[in-house]
């Protein structure tokens, strides 16, 4: 997949500030988070028009070293 450089104007910086807070938790690159935020925007407009359920929702990869993020939570949640 090719990449390219994009600059982009008026974005509200408390947006994102918060949208680089979350990719950063998630272990994403700013590039990586916004490639996701947009394909899930696309795909919610395709799934409008489709008028999906949720049975048909599929799942998607959080990146690299979230494999395990599942059960971390369940530790966290009911171990503590």
């Amino acid at each position: 997949m090719e990449k390219t450089f994009v600059g982009i104007r008026d974005v509200d910086e408390e947006t994102f500030r918060k949208f680089r807070s979350l990719a950063i938790e998630r272990n994403m690159k700013i590039g990586e988070a916004l490639n996701f935020a947009m394909k899930q925007m696309i795909n919610n407009k395709i799934n409008k028009k489709k008028k999906l359920g949720i049975i048909n929702i599929k799942p998607f990869d959080f990146g690299n070293g979230t494999e395990n993020s599942s059960e971390e939570i369940d530790k966290i949640l009911y171990e503590a």
